[in-house]
């Protein structure tokens, strides 16, 4: 899971209509999945996306870096952790760094609004129920996906979420 939610969440720098940019896990495995997810992070390298080494680029524009460095510092001020990321180089370009942010009320703005940035927020949920209830309560459904071995909890997702195109398992 961890694997599918980074190359989904961070591939082409979050720019992209199926960008990941918000995930619910039940809270009895929450902790582990975000250590996980953050070891995978932490190994993105981000710089000229010309050479084969980099995994991630620039973002767009100056704008959309601006778009990225609000979501941070409303993150930190409404009393998220930054997992791992947060920073921006727009010395030689215009350079975020892969964002993880826990810690934020389900409610927020985070969750609800799509930046096409490098930023993803994670939030703890107690059941599958609550998860596809909180996925759906988007005015955009874009994409979504599961990640679960209980083929009844898929079918349930399956016959419950709202979004243009569905993924299970998809690493």
């Amino acid at each position: 899971a961890a694997e599918g939610v980074m190359r989904s969440a961070f591939g082409f720098d979050g720019q992209k209509c199926s960008a990941n940019s918000r995930v619910y896990v039940e809270k009895a495995v929450a902790r582990e999945f975000v250590d996980n997810l953050v070891e995978k992070t932490r190994d993105i390298a981000v710089g000229d996306p010309t050479k084969r080494e980099n995994w991630m680029g620039p973002v767009i524009n100056e704008r959309a870096l601006g778009k990225f460095r609000t979501a941070v510092e409303e993150a930190n001020a409404d009393g998220g952790t930054i997992e791992v990321g947060g920073e921006a180089d727009d010395s030689t370009g215009w350079f975020p760094t892969p964002t993880v942010v826990t810690g934020l009320p389900l409610d927020h703005r985070l969750f609800r609004d799509e930046l096409f940035v490098p930023f993803l927020v994670v939030g703890e949920v107690d059941s599958l129920d609550e998860a596809l209830e909180r996925a759906n309560d988007s005015p955009y459904g874009l994409t979504a996906g599961i990640f679960s071995r209980d083929d009844a909890e898929v079918r349930r997702f399956l016959d419950t979420i709202q979004a243009g195109v569905v993924y299970v398992n998809r690493r």
